[in-house]
């Protein structure tokens, strides 16, 4: 796919006038141009068409750490310790009887991506302490899940290359975003390295994308800031936002050039803003690339 013009001037736009607490995770559905997201601590789940302004929501049992498109058209989410399956046209909400097992209290599953292969690969993060005591999942589709690393703090920048042979992953609380071999066919991953650190650009790294040059967006939760690093991990530059507090990017639009990117106004822990576009989704237009049509969990084996 080619390369979206560089000469289109950029521009931020806020996609939606409701706020989130803590707003993560937004999947372009290119079925529905719709976006997905979430608000993690208000347990929604939300929907925003841009070609008609139509908007939806539903409410979940427990916190949300992330959700996937699946193959069926529905939605998996991960809760605090297990997954769920949503059907948007219908509202239902069932659990998948699949999940984790945390080694101590005051945990939850947090930031997830799909794999090319259709396997949901999530972390998990402990509450109100830097204890590594989290891990990374593999939820496969007949719900088995295998743990691919332990300890973790704060699982976030969780995507795959284009070919799918490399996983990146963060522990927010090192500063560092790893990269993983991985096979794509068996979901198996090798022994990880250090492709960026952080801490000369003022944050933690939170969530990521990967566009179609197989490049990593990355937002700096901390700085206000989007960053692109090439594969090798130099970084190719950074876009500000309009508020501090930005959580995770995705790749959408019809030609998927634009780049969404959730954020923040209240977390319930130490992130907190009273800029009135705080907790806002916004929309990046003209920055010259395009993203990758979003992999689908493969849930074909459970009933709708």
């Amino acid at each position: 796919m080619a390369a979206a013009s560089p000469a289109q001037p950029l521009r931020i736009d806020i996609l939606d006038p409701r706020r989130d607490l803590l707003g993560e995770c937004p999947l372009w559905d290119v079925r529905s141009q719709s976006l997905y997201w979430i608000d993690g601590r208000a347990q929604l789940v939300r929907r925003h068409t841009p070609a008609t302004g139509a908007s939806a929501q539903w409410q979940a049992p427990q916190h949300i750490g992330s959700i996937a498109l699946c193959e069926s058209g529905r939605l998996l989410l991960a809760l605090e310790h297990d997954f769920w399956l949503l059907d948007p046209h219908s509202g239902s909400l069932m659990p998948m009887g699949a999940g984790v097992t945390h080694v101590a209290e005051r945990m939850r599953l947090n930031d997830g991506r799909t794999d090319r292969a259709g396997r949901f690969v999530v972390g998990s993060m402990t509450l109100g302490r830097a204890e590594p005591q989290g891990a990374l999942y593999q939820l496969a589709s007949d719900g088995t899940v295998a743990t691919l690393e332990r300890g973790i703090a704060v699982a976030n920048a969780t995507s795959f290359s284009p070919d799918g042979r490399w996983l990146y992953f963060a522990d927010s609380h090192t500063h560092q975003i790893h990269r993983y071999p991985y096979d794509p066919a068996t979901g198996a991953a090798g022994p990880s390295e250090v492709l960026v650190d952080t801490r000369a650009l003022g944050s933690v790294p939170d969530g990521a994308a990967v566009d179609a040059q197989g490049h990593l967006w990355v937002a700096l939760v901390q700085a206000g800031q989007l960053a692109r690093f090439t594969p090798e991990g130099r970084l190719e530059r950074t876009i500000q936002l309009p508020v501090t507090y930005v959580t995770c990017p995705c790749f959408g639009g019809p030609e998927l050039d634009v780049i969404y990117l959730t954020s923040i106004s209240n977390s319930g822990n130490l992130l907190r803003s009273d800029h009135p576009d705080a907790g806002a989704v916004f929309a990046i237009h003209g920055a010259g690339v395009r993203g990758l049509e979003e992999s689908r969990f493969a849930d074909a084996s459970h009933p709708i």
